[in-house]
């Protein structure tokens, strides 16, 4: 018995946020979209396709998002454009503790969701 890997993760929006939601994750970032289950699409929210995981955006009211260090990585090529293009959007770039052998930065999506961008030396 073993766990084999990391299927998906699941952050939340607020609800009513889904077109927002959709802008800035599939249009500012780039990730596609991918169909969820018939079963699933009236709870709201949407799916990613990211490399060879989901990110699950679902919806969700009455979450202070801003109150925790939980977050995502994404690895990322020419960081530097990265946080170019996130500052022209207007998020606060962070300051991350080094970690050797990386460059990253960290932000917050729209909605408070804590994110960070990271690229191998």
């Amino acid at each position: 018995m073993s766990i084999l890997g990391l299927h998906h993760v699941q952050i939340t929006i607020p609800k009513e946020a889904e077109e927002q939601g959709r802008q800035f994750y599939c249009e500012l970032l780039g990730l596609p979209e991918i169909e969820k289950p018939g079963a699933l699409q009236g709870r709201g929210g949407f799916w990613l396709q990211v490399g060879d995981r989901q990110v699950h955006v679902g919806t969700e009211d009455g979450v202070e998002r801003k109150a925790t260090k939980a977050h995502l990585a994404y690895q990322v090529t020419d960081i530097a454009e990265w946080q170019t293009r996130l500052e022209a959007y207007g998020l606060k770039i962070l300051t991350s503790v080094p970690i050797p052998g990386y460059l990253r930065f960290e932000t917050r999506d729209p909605f408070g969701n804590r994110l960070e961008m990271i690229q191998p030396e």
